[in-house]
């Protein structure tokens, strides 16, 4: 009989990949985990996350004095905020089930409408997060930095005819240049209050935030606020104000120069170049949202010198209901048959326990890591 093929994908930038080669995939040596915006599709990453922040980060390969810095953008930053918590295993795993059995209020025939998403919404978020703030922004180890975007000019607010004619504006912007839609949209980032990102954020226009227990919450809700699916989230608290929306529309996968970080110095971590893990849906590595079309964007870069990417088999997901990952377009085919959705999704997070399962034998193993390179 054939052995199985292989779930779990491993693809790494040159440094990286060299490293893995000579040393394994070893727990200290991660500095950095990224989260992607995608919605649904980040909930197949579930058991991933549970045995990395539950179990393998814990573990005695990674000391106390290691920090490690969580980015995310969209579901990525309720998923990193879930991995602060006390018991990240039981927080990740009640994400998973809060994200499934998600339903709202709607009129027959109708699709729901961004307020009563974002009302439903953020009552979860607070009640998973926000009531633990202090929680979360005091873990020994961890540094969480939530990714959001502020709307300038015409999408400096919420309106009828300004949303929809700001975000045609910004996407004529992007296409002519990514830099160029910071003319209508920049980042914020809202970051832990004890520790700096270790790489600098000059790639896109860029404002830094205070996270704060008092704006935990709204920042998170601001960061999974899709345009037109929710409302946008007005004037956070300690940032910029503004209309806030999904981190993901700056940095939908989190395309950041983290080789620059490479050349800090990681005490206690024996000359070792500061890995960057980045669990994900998919190899390549988009921009941001308005990004997706350009495929010339998706490339990888310099700046991914030293991140491992760690991804589902393209084979695998074809077993998958519908064969595909989940996605929010699932809202709309199944919106006549919730309970077919919950179905299909539990599925799909059950049959991704093979992506947890594998790398923990890799990295039990202690073996060199043979890594693809990013594409």
């Amino acid at each position: 009989m054939r052995p199985a093929a292989p779930t779990l994908r491993i693809h790494a930038g040159p440094r990286a990949a060299a490293w893995l080669k000579d040393h394994g995939l070893r727990a200290g040596d991660v500095r950095a985990i990224p989260a992607a915006a995608g919605g649904a599709k980040g909930i197949t990453l579930n058991p991933l996350d549970r045995f990395i922040f539950g179990h393998w980060l814990q573990g005695p390969g990674s000391t106390a004095q290691q920090h490690v810095h969580l980015l995310g953008a969209s579901i990525g930053a309720w998923r990193m905020a879930a991995a602060c918590l006390a018991d990240p295993d039981a927080a990740l795993a009640q994400l998973a089930e809060d994200y499934i059995t998600q339903r709202y209020e709607h009129a027959p025939g109708k699709m729901p409408t961004a307020s009563t998403v974002s009302r439903a919404f953020g009552q979860k978020i607070e009640e998973r997060l926000g009531r633990r703030a202090a929680e979360v922004l005091s873990h020994p180890r961890f540094r969480l930095h939530v990714f959001t975007s502020r709307g300038r000019h015409v999408l400096a607010r919420q309106g009828r005819v300004r949303t929809p004619a700001g975000y045609l504006g910004a996407y004529l912007a992007n296409a002519a240049h990514r830099r160029a839609l910071a003319t209508f949209i920049d980042r914020v980032v809202f970051a832990d209050p004890r520790e700096a990102l270790p790489f600098a954020l000059s790639d896109f226009r860029t404002h830094h935030a205070t996270l704060t227990a008092g704006n935990l919450a709204p920042a998170i809700l601001a960061s999974c606020s899709i345009p037109f699916w929710l409302d946008a989230v007005h004037d956070i608290p300690g940032g910029p104000r503004g209309a806030y929306w999904d981190g993901g529309i700056t940095d939908y996968h989190l395309h950041l120069n983290y080789a620059q970080m490479a050349d800090l110095p990681v005490p206690g971590w024996g000359g070792g170049p500061g890995l960057v893990l980045y669990p994900h849906f998919q190899p390549h590595i988009v921009p941001g949202w308005l990004d997706k079309g350009f495929k010339r964007r998706h490339r990888a870069s310099p700046m991914l010198d030293n991140l491992v990417v760690l991804s589902p088999a393209p084979e695998w997901v074809a077993r998958l209901p519908n064969a595909k990952l989940p996605d929010r377009n699932d809202f709309k085919a199944y919106r006549h048959d919730d309970a077919r959705r919950v179905r299909d999704w539990r599925v799909a997070v059950a049959e991704s326990q093979r992506l947890a399962d594998e790398f923990a034998e890799i990295v039990t193993g202690g073996q060199p890591v043979l890594a693809l390179p990013l594409p």
